[in-house]
């Protein structure tokens, strides 16, 4: 199977960093994932009483509570999470010596800082355009994660933002990757962030019919591939990961944690905000992504999959793995930790990318809770989901787990990570 890139260059991946609704960090998210812990609670929020949805999945940490009070001034919930993310992901990296013009920083959203707009609107109309901040344009601006980052590093090569809803991350991944591949960068800090756990955004969704109306039972509301779920819950943080070209790492006796080995990219081009049924887009993706890390579904051990607990999504998602894995998915352990963390919109992929690389790193995969139930086409597409912990093949030699990120719009991406 011949990969179409063009450039040999090896991407790797050297640090972690994760705000999460089940950790402060990426260890204690992965933790909290192979113990089952639930994220999801109610919220207590004077304005959640008049909703429908009356439960979210909250980071763990109070990222306004990580900065001094003249930082947080100018950044937005979402830039406060991207930049914790990062630092953590930077110092697992052992805060890497690279030259500025060598380095890059690929930060994704899939909303942005909505809310500072929202908070600004309350200003004007309260006080007048005066008493706006003169940080708002910076804070509101879908790249101001990115550009807080940039600006912290010191990055030159390049700091870019992809906003392709809840497959954001995982292309701003695959974008970090091309960056080292082209041999524009040694190093990229790439990831996603996300902060709307907000009434405008729970109403929105709630009246898509996207949300989970389970508030009285909100542990157990996000149940992906179940036969009884009823939509995603809404979560908030960010996750970072240092991407590098194997020969910097080993320049410098790097620890890597994964080979970030292929992405592959497709659009469903069928609608705005449901997945084509058929699935046959994400097939694509995920077969493109095979192909660029030159590999076959016989080496696929792992699957963290999109899996939101929406009805339509996550038939969808079974089809595609099926359709493009064929009798090998029959082997694959599919895990879906959105059942824990609820759905982080843009940083949801990579949140799954260091859940499936330390999947790899322990030989296990998390369970996909509240799966009591499954859904007869998800059992008929014949994939394999893990309600509890299951343990991975020891075989191939570089064994793979795939990463699936779907966005409205008909966003797919897949990335593949590997054994080092």
């Amino acid at each position: 199977m011949s990969s179409y890139r063009n450039n040999a260059e090896r991407v790797v991946v050297t640090g972690l960093g994760a705000v999460t609704p089940v950790g402060e960090d990426a260890a204690a998210t992965w933790a909290a994932l192979l113990a089952g812990k639930s994220g999801v609670r109610k919220l207590t929020e004077s304005w959640a009483a008049e909703l429908p949805v009356r439960i979210a999945a909250r980071a763990m940490t109070d990222p306004a509570t990580m900065f001094p009070a003249f930082q947080l001034r100018h950044m937005d919930r979402s830039g406060q999470f991207a930049l914790l993310a990062a630092r953590q992901a930077w110092q697992d990296a052992g805060s890497p010596r690279v030259d500025p013009e060598r380095l890059g920083v690929s930060m994704a959203t899939g909303i942005g800082g909505v809310a500072s707009v929202l908070n600004a609107q309350e200003t004007m109309a309260a006080k007048g355009w005066q008493r706006l901040s003169p940080f708002i344009v910076p804070m509101l601006m879908p790249n101001g994660a990115a550009a807080l980052i940039g600006i912290e590093l010191g990055a030159r090569a390049g700091v870019h933002t992809a906003v392709s809803a809840c497959a954001s991350s995982a292309e701003a991944i695959g974008y970090g990757m091309e960056m080292i591949r082209s041999g524009r960068a040694d190093v990229v800090v790439a990831g996603g962030t996300e902060a709307v756990i907000l009434p405008e955004a729970i109403g929105g969704f709630a009246v898509m019919r996207a949300l989970s109306c389970r508030n009285d039972n909100p542990e157990r509301a996000s149940r992906p591939f179940d036969k009884a779920r009823d939509g995603f819950v809404l979560g908030e943080g960010a996750g970072a990961i240092v991407l590098e070209s194997a020969g910097h790492a080993a320049k410098r006796a790097a620890n890597v944690r994964a080979a970030a080995a292929g992405v592959g990219y497709s659009a469903d081009s069928y609608d705005v905000a449901m997945p084509a049924p058929d699935g046959i887009g994400a097939a694509m993706a995920i077969r493109r992504a095979l192909a660029d890390a030159e590999i076959t579904p016989a080496d696929v051990v792992h699957i963290n999959a999109h899996a939101t607990s929406t009805p339509s999504g996550d038939t969808a998602e079974a089809l595609a793995i099926s359709r493009a894995l064929g009798d090998a998915a029959r082997g694959i352990v599919v895990s879906a930790t959105k059942s824990m963390t609820g759905h982080l919109l843009g940083s949801a992929g990579v949140i799954a990318s260091i859940a499936a690389m330390y999947a790899l790193r322990d030989s296990v995969a998390p369970p996909t809770i509240n799966l009591e139930d499954p859904d007869d086409e998800i059992i008929a597409a014949g994939i394999r989901i893990a309600p509890g912990q299951l343990e991975l093949r020891s075989r191939p030699a570089k064994r793979a787990a795939l990463c699936n990120s779907f966005g409205f719009g008909g966003h797919n991406v897949t990335l593949v990570f590997t054994t080092a």
